[in-house]
């Protein structure tokens, strides 16, 4: 895995590159075990267009932050970024691409995560924006399981979804699946292996299940006592088993607090189908400029082997309510350490 990160990283110039991150914090709804900046759509759906506006304000800002760099990849993560309406999407693209210099981008990446959020729409317009990597997370392929964790998706909708991204042309395609869902076993997780094995994508992201504190897995446990998961180290077997037989080897890896029997997150991918971003972020190689609710922008300063971080409120109301202090915690920062980086 080692080797594998360090050829990719010397195909691409990352010290004198950059990244961007935008964070879409909403979702058709919450799951169980999620902490992230994310607010479901049937309540905080009235929001977004304003919040797409400050966060254009935002964006239009960064364009002109690292002017001396060149961007690698550009990442719009969240929360769902696909829970944008189609014109929505095409509008935030094209802002996007009016105000970044891509010449030199080596990925362009929109997490499409929820199939219940999916649309050809919205799977034509990243296809006519040149986004080359999109992801569509089924997490688990057991309808009950599913139900159980909030995700408001059928197995049938996950497979729909991925043949309606092949038809129109996308061919790098990741999905993610969590290991120590509530109530699975070891048989869940090949039921879901063989059912993904049909499907072919590019790349497969294995997560171990970590209760994060904010998670209402974690603060209504009491309800999920007779859930816990069985055996994840065997779960875990099974995915590296499936991904050397499906063609997929690992390229990055990394690890949490609390995860399940202390184990890791792990991606797997065909050769040339690796997500560039995912190994920036997590090996720190590379600054990442980071716009939206609860982004966190992180420096990298290679000659002094130093890393330090600007972060953007969480709260969506606070967020909207001061978006211009978040524009100038990045100008302030900059101009201090406009000769090191």
């Amino acid at each position: 895995m080692a080797e594998r990160e360090l050829t990719l990283l010397k195909e691409m110039d990352y010290k004198n590159g950059y990244s961007v991150y935008i964070g879409i914090p909403f979702c058709p709804s919450t799951c169980l075990y999620c902490s992230f900046t994310s607010y479901s759509s049937e309540k905080f759906g009235n929001l977004v267009d304003e919040y797409l506006k400050v966060l254009q304000e935002e964006i239009t800002y960064a364009g002109s932050c690292l002017k001396d760099k060149k961007l690698t990849t550009v990442y719009f993560g969240g929360g769902t970024p696909t829970t944008l309406s189609a014109e929505q999407l095409d509008s935030l693209l094209h802002h996007v691409e009016n105000t970044f210099d891509f010449t030199y981008v080596m990925e362009y990446t929109v997490e499409a995560g929820r199939p219940d959020s999916i649309t050809y729409e919205k799977l034509k317009v990243l296809k006519e924006h040149r986004v080359n990597r999109i992801s569509i997370n089924p997490q688990t392929m057991r309808q009950k399981t599913l139900d159980l964790i909030g995700r408001k998706h059928s197995v049938e909708q996950v497979v729909d979804a991925f043949y309606m991204a092949r038809q129109l042309g996308h061919d790098n395609i990741n999905m993610d699946i969590i290991i120590g869902l509530p109530g699975e076993d070891k048989e869940d997780v090949a039921h879901t292996l063989r059912e993904i094995s049909k499907l072919n994508p590019d790349s497969l992201t294995v997560h171990t299940l970590a209760l994060k504190r904010a998670a209402r897995l974690n603060t209504e446990k009491a309800d999920y006592e007779d859930l816990e998961p069985v055996d994840t180290k065997a779960m875990l077997q099974l995915t590296a088993e499936y991904a050397k037989e499906a063609g997929l080897m690992p390229y990055y890896l990394y690890r949490q607090k609390n995860m399940a029997d202390n184990l890791e997150n792990i991606g797997y991918a065909k050769l040339g189908k690796e997500g560039l971003y995912n190994i920036l972020i997590m090996e720190e190689k590379q600054t990442i400029l980071a716009l939206g609710a609860g982004a966190s922008s992180k420096f990298v300063f290679h000659k002094e082997n130093r890393i330090e971080r600007v972060e953007n409120v969480k709260s969506l109301k606070d967020y909207l309510e001061r978006s211009n202090e978040m524009i100038e915690r990045k100008r302030s920062f900059l101009l201090e350490n406009k000769n090191n980086l």
